[in-house]
């Protein structure tokens, strides 16, 4: 496994693993949990895919098995600004506005969402392993940017998961069960650090494939 973490600006860089994100999310959270996002029969892409973004995705053999997106608490497009943010101002129907208890702006603090591991990687410790690359990515993008907190809307079960990784997560929102796939999640919050030394990053870029056919 490698990691690999991009934004916009450089996407093109790593060929389609954007897209294949993009797809791994659809199939994750439309058509097995249900969720009522923005998505076409093929990917599922939201308001917050945006130049703001940034984004850490595992690969595989050449292949997306996992990600996540992270953005700054600062982060403003047209007229959204992070997706908790909007939330607390009631601007998302699915999410409760008293989900987090302050409306946080601050540079210190990064929200990271769409959190997904293929059902390919079908062992305990691979997951463990895809699980670990994904976070320490967003910990490097948000942390390389001024970043000392990352924070994200996610099932209770993951800051367990965080812990026994080494991650020092913390539940920081009230718990809700969502309407559209029956699970309890609550805001947790970690420090851009970890106990434990972080994985390798990756030693080479997904060349891009060519867009149009060479010229005769």
């Amino acid at each position: 496994m490698e990691n690999i973490t991009f934004n916009m600006r450089d996407l093109h860089v790593h060929g389609t693993a954007f897209y294949d994100f993009l797809r791994l999310r659809k199939r994750f959270f439309v058509d097995t949990l249900g969720w009522h996002i923005p998505h076409d029969d093929d990917v599922e892409m939201d308001q917050y895919d945006n130049p703001k973004a940034w984004y850490s995705v595992v690969l595989r053999d050449g292949e997306v098995i996992g990600g996540a997106r992270a953005m700054a608490t600062t982060a403003t497009w047209g007229s959204h600004s992070y997706m908790l943010r909007d939330a607390v101002q009631g601007k998302l129907i699915d999410i409760p506005a008293e989900v987090l208890a302050q409306d946080i702006v601050s540079p210190d603090m990064w929200e990271c969402t769409r959190l997904v591991i293929s059902d390919a990687v079908d062992t305990q410790a691979a997951r463990s392993t895809c699980l670990t690359m994904i976070v320490q990515g967003l910990i490097d993008v948000a942390a390389d940017q001024g970043a000392t907190t990352l924070m994200s809307l996610s099932p209770l079960a993951l800051m367990r998961a965080l812990r026994q990784l080494g991650f020092g997560a913390e539940r920081i929102g009230e718990p809700y069960v969502n309407d559209n796939d029956g699970r309890r999640y609550a805001v947790l919050s970690m420090p851009t650090t970890r106990i434990m030394p972080p994985l390798p990053r990756a030693t080479h870029r997904v060349q891009p494939q060519p867009v149009h056919a060479p010229s005769v």
